[in-house]
């Protein structure tokens, strides 16, 4: 059996990466050939979120020692939150074939393609900063000192485009949503051989 591929998806914190990675996952037929890795966080729950769906929230003290323990494949501490991506379940998901997609940022996508050089990595990035400020702004969620470290951070995160093999800009999610399909559909049947 073929090992699985790694997917990832990233960009910036407000791009709509997150957004394109759940309905990817809601409208792919073939849903067993593709399975999401989901997160471990220190971030409160947002309205809407499931622990063990969106991902599993835990607290500062047990993140600590679940990375000490080796648990995850990357971490990374983003403003005073930290993620960590699971990594048994993305080694035993990869072994029986199946696909594997994560949804991190930019350095956690670095991390992960140095352990997974033949991983597709896909960038998710507005037309502009200003089109970016717009939708923190309109999350309501962001104080205003959290949305400037937000817009820096993005701006250092742009430089890194050029390491990944596809770019999409996200300004109309339908667009934006079927052209992220059409890439991972052409990445894994370049990758099996078969037609998606």
């Amino acid at each position: 059996m073929k090992q699985g591929k790694v997917i990832i998806i990233s960009g910036p914190s407000g791009s709509g990466k997150t957004t394109l990675y759940k309905k990817l996952l809601a409208n792919w037929k073939e849903k067993k050939e593709i399975i999401k890795a989901v997160s471990v966080t220190t971030r409160p729950k947002r309205p809407g979120e499931k622990h063990g769906h969106d991902y599993f929230f835990v607290s500062q003290k047990m993140f600590q020692y679940k990375k000490r323990n080796g648990h995850f494949l990357e971490t990374e501490k983003v403003f005073d939150n930290y993620y960590g991506t699971p990594k048994k379940s993305v080694q035993d998901s990869l072994k029986t074939g199946k696909n594997v997609l994560l949804c991190i940022d930019v350095k956690g996508a670095r991390i992960v393609r140095r352990k997974f050089p033949k991983a597709v990595a896909v960038f998710i990035k507005t037309s502009s900063l200003k089109v970016l400020a717009a939708r923190l702004k309109g999350r309501g969620s962001e104080k205003k000192d959290i949305m400037r470290m937000r817009l820096q951070t993005a701006q250092e995160e742009l430089k890194e485009i050029k390491k990944y093999d596809h770019v999409i800009i996200n300004d109309n999610l339908r667009t934006a949503h079927g052209r992220l399909e059409a890439i991972i559909r052409a990445e894994l049947a370049k990758w099996t051989g078969n037609s998606l």
